[in-house]
């Protein structure tokens, strides 16, 4: 099953994948509901392609729903972000392989054999990427956990308590305790430092030289 939300990259990558005789697509999904809901229609997905940067829903939520509806069901990450934190949160969150959206297609496809079968799969400039963070003790983001992260990520965005807590099915008192624990975590005592350090690790998606907002939390 392809879970992105840009219906041109779901169309390349089911013709790569259709193509091919021993793989097919069974559904597609553009937000994290929708992969829930054809994952409870299908019955038969052995491997989920999942994109972090949903518009309208999360990423690693989707994984976190998934694989608690079906833990044998197999995620696949293949994402534009090559950040570290990202790696980690979503293998927290259960994803057994992570390639980013510059993969070749021969890659790709090798690695939904892989994951399907079991193999963690990371893509030689991810797995570089994870390893040098860890070494230099530089991922203080992979403090949090992937819930936490996703409510970070989503606030440093610009996005309100209110539709953090409605993308993630969330209260919003839920959300304001996640936001006090990662400002624990993190040792920041206020919204502008947390800021600039989101900023310094890649968790923001605004094109340089956008005036940086964030909602208060």
């Amino acid at each position: 099953m392809l879970v992105e939300d840009h219906a041109v990259v779901r169309t390349g990558y089911r013709r790569l994948i259709d193509a091919e005789t021993d793989l097919v697509v069974v559904g597609e999904a553009a937000t994290a509901d929708e992969a829930y809901g054809r994952l409870c229609e299908s019955g038969g997905v052995d491997v989920a392609m999942v994109d972090l940067s949903l518009r309208e829903s999360s990423g690693i939520d989707a994984i976190r729903r998934m694989l608690a509806r079906e833990p044998q069901l197999r995620v696949l990450v293949v994402s534009m972000h090559d950040n570290p934190s990202f790696v980690v949160q979503a293998m927290r969150a259960g994803a057994l392989g992570y390639l980013t959206k510059n993969s070749e297609p021969g890659e790709v496809l090798t690695a939904i054999r892989d994951v399907a079968v079991g193999r963690r799969v990371l893509s030689a400039e991810v797995a570089q990427g994870v390893a040098s963070a860890a070494l230099a003790e530089e991922a203080p983001l992979s403090r949090l956990t992937p819930r936490e992260f996703e409510v970070l990520r989503m606030a440093v965005n610009g996005e309100s308590v209110d539709a953090i807590a409605q993308r993630l099915h969330l209260s919003q008192k839920t959300v304001h305790n996640h936001m006090s624990s990662v400002r624990q975590k993190l040792g920041v005592d206020n919204d502008f430092h947390l800021l600039r350090l989101a900023v310094r690790h890649g968790l923001t998606d605004l094109p340089a030289g956008a005036p940086l907002r964030m909602a208060p939390t």
